[in-house]
């Protein structure tokens, strides 16, 4: 131990790098830092004084045997301890020698020597997948030298390693060839999506717009932008729901937007009817995002807040709106119940609200109209006059001032939209919900405040890195390592079932367990998913679907194998898992696959896809090769069919998924579904149940 007086923790740690910079030759090590900032962490100072401790610390993302040195300083007037994390790549010889004298007068120290390169932890880290388990051999030591335990990593290494072992390396190269033209046709797609957003955005016609504008209303997007608070996002959902659905019939977003956003700090579910799109009335595309908006806000335990301005059912398509179970009668049973489990339905009536219609306020647990705008009755003016012979103005009939004085259908009176949005917005104060999401604490005693940590890669680079040919393999772990924070992901399993990676990782703060695809799935992988879900479910602990998956494995081998039993162990863990599951789909989403992956019908929480996805039972080039093992020859218009059919464009058309989003908002999107899942009110905790796994 070298004795040293007072001096700067900065100044030492500097010297400390240069000294190993210069004593051993670059053409030997490099050196590597997690970060360049040195961070105090509040601590009692030891009697003996600071240290440095050193030791090997096993990692399955470094490329060779590491020496992790964890600088541990005091400074004995501010008691605070100095961290820095250095990588020396090494021979089995290697020690950490003492420090010279350049430190006296500086500080004190005493170093511990590490760990030799025979730990049998360095030999798993060389043989990670970035490394051959051939190479083993030349870092083995002479049998009769013992080697430490694995506890004494814990006596040398400072927690902190923790994260620092989970951190997911890139091998991406941006200036590649593969890499730009995977980014030139994302991007050609990101373009076309970005043009049909706009267009979508727009609602009606412009005549359509004008009209409403006339009659002094906010067109729907503004009331929303009005009811959100600022500064905060709105989550769209399925705004390319009804594109192309109806031929010769433009049907914008459905003519309903529908949304997670946040009204005086509680997450809501908004439904507004968009009156400029076929006066607002129900298509069966809108009666289907109107309940698909319901069920994620039930699930989610979310208050909804419906802005009305609708003209009630499609007539012309009626029998595909009107009778069935999950048809327009579906919303008003929806309220009923959410109302019954304490989820509270708050509407603002700002335009007609005719026939059924006239439930949705007249359910919901407050309502607000706006006067000489908004009107609530049973049947209209026209339609009394041929049943009753009545003649009534609307106004008269079923007018703010009527029902808010006389029937006493509406609790508040509204002078125009402006002034309903506030009277909406304190309704929401008044609930008397939770305001915040809070993600769990980290692990560190001292109940700090957890910290988001941003990923270390550039998430725009996910364009380059996957592209539009679904035919490559796309690499997981660079998505992953562009989603999750601090592209921090501590795999499960990594060297069994690889083709399926399974890992714990956190997203804006909430710990999830991340089930992504890397090829096709086999018995091993299944069973692998399988028990990792199990895990997620008894520790409550959502999970994220990353899909790109073509199904499972065929041939008798792998039926000998059992993959049916074992793929069906898979299904039922997605299936009877009772924690928020989230679907992303980045590539090929194929026949049981799907299923395996928590697909739409495993009732995902929300389900993304990126434009570059496909969805079908299978390709068209599968299909072909199908035809013709039977015999027939694959019609070309029906190859054509199958590949517009597989589109994300058409998938989110007709409500298959809640919405195409950017690759680069992926982390963004999977944030806010995650705070809407665990911000509701708490329901009572669910235990998992599976079903029978044959064995």
């Amino acid at each position: 131990m070298r004795s040293v007086g007072s001096g700067s923790p900065r100044r030492a740690i500097q010297g400390l790098l240069d000294y190993i910079c210069t004593s051993f030759p670059p053409r030997n090590m490099q050196v590597f830092t997690f970060s360049s900032d040195i961070w105090p962490i509040h601590s009692r100072r030891d009697d003996d004084g600071p240290r440095v401790h050193a030791a090997i610390v096993a990692s399955p993302h470094l490329e060779k045997p590491q020496l992790c040195a964890s600088l541990l300083f005091c400074h004995c007037s501010y008691e605070f301890k100095y961290f820095v994390n250095l990588h020396i790549p090494i021979t089995p010889s290697f020690w950490l020698e003492p420090l010279p004298s350049c430190f006296q007068n500086q500080l004190q120290f005493t170093i511990f020597p590490a760990m030799r390169a025979s730990s049998p932890l360095v030999l798993r880290s060389w043989g990670s997948r970035l490394g051959p388990r051939k190479c083993l051999n030349s870092f083995r030591q002479p049998t009769n030298i013992t080697r430490p335990a694995y506890r004494t990593v814990a006596s040398y290494t400072h927690p902190h390693h923790a994260s620092a072992l989970s951190v997911l390396p890139t091998a991406v190269d941006t200036s590649s060839q593969e890499y730009r033209e995977n980014s030139e046709q994302m991007q050609e797609l990101l373009d076309r999506m970005n043009s049909l957003h706009t267009k979508v955005a727009r609602g009606g016609n412009d005549k359509a717009r004008e009209k409403h504008l006339a009659r002094g209303k906010m067109l729907p997007r503004d009331r929303i932008s009005a009811l959100v608070d600022p500064g905060t996002s709105f989550l769209e959902l399925s705004a390319l729901a009804g594109h192309g659905v109806y031929e010769g019939e433009d049907v914008p977003a459905g003519g309903i937007i529908t949304g997670i956003g946040m009204v005086e700090g509680v997450n809501c579910m908004i439904v507004a009817n968009d009156s400029t799109v076929k006066g607002g009335t129900y298509y069966p595309i809108t009666v289907k995002k109107h309940l698909r908006a319901q069920a994620i806000a039930q699930e989610n335990r979310l208050p909804c807040i419906y802005l009305v301005d609708s003209g009630g059912a499609n007539l012309p398509h009626q029998a595909d709106v009107f009778p069935d179970r999950d048809h327009f009668g579906r919303i008003f049973f929806n309220q009923a119940r959410m109302s019954s489990l304490g989820i509270p339905q708050l509407s603002v009536v700002m335009g007609p609200c005719t026939a059924g219609g006239a439930y949705v306020p007249a359910m919901s647990d407050e309502t607000i109209i706006v006067e000489n705008q908004g009107t609530i009755f049973l049947a209209g003016p026209p339609l009394v006059k041929a049943a009753t012979g009545e003649e009534v103005s609307a106004e008269d009939l079923g007018g703010g001032q009527l029902h808010s004085s006389i029937s006493g259908v509406t609790d508040y009176l509204a002078v125009d939209d402006a002034h309903a949005i506030v009277l909406a917005r304190r309704s929401v104060a008044n609930l008397n919900y939770p305001t915040t999401t809070t993600p769990l604490q980290l692990e560190n005693g001292n109940g700090d405040s957890l910290v988001v940590k941003e990923p270390l890669y550039d998430p725009n680079e996910l364009n380059g890195i996957v592209g539009t040919n679904l035919r490559r393999q796309i690499p997981v772990h660079e998505v992953i390592a562009r989603i999750v924070d601090g592209s921090e992901f501590a795999e499960f399993k990594r060297d069994y079932g690889s083709t399926l990676v399974t890992g714990f990782a956190r997203i804006h703060g909430h710990r999830v367990g991340i089930v992504a695809n890397n090829g096709i799935l086999f018995s091993e992988s299944s069973l692998k998913g399988a028990h990792f879900i199990e895990l997620c479910a008894q520790r409550r602990i959502p999970l994220v679907f990353l899909q790109n998956i073509s199904g499972f494995m065929v041939g008798a081998d792998a039926e000998k194998g059992g993959i049916a039993k074992n793929g069906a162990k898979l299904v039922t863990a997605v299936a009877c898992a009772d924690v928020p599951k989230f679907t992303v789909v980045f590539g090929s989403s194929a026949g049981a696959g799907n299923y395996g992956m928590c697909g739409r019908a495993y009732s995902p929480r929300l389900l993304f896809m990126w434009p570059n996805a496909k969805i079908g039972v299978m390709g068209s080039e599968q299909l072909s090769a199908v035809m013709e093992a039977v015999g027939r020859s694959a019609d070309p218009a029906l190859k054509d069919r199958i590949d517009r059919e597989s589109e994300a464009t058409f998938s989110s058309a007709r409500l298959w998924d809640d919405g195409i989003i950017p690759p680069s908002q992926t982390r963004k999107m999977l944030g806010l579904g995650l705070a809407a899942a665990l911000s509701g009110k708490a329901e009572p905790d669910v235990q998992t149940r599976f079903g029978v796994f044959r064995m």
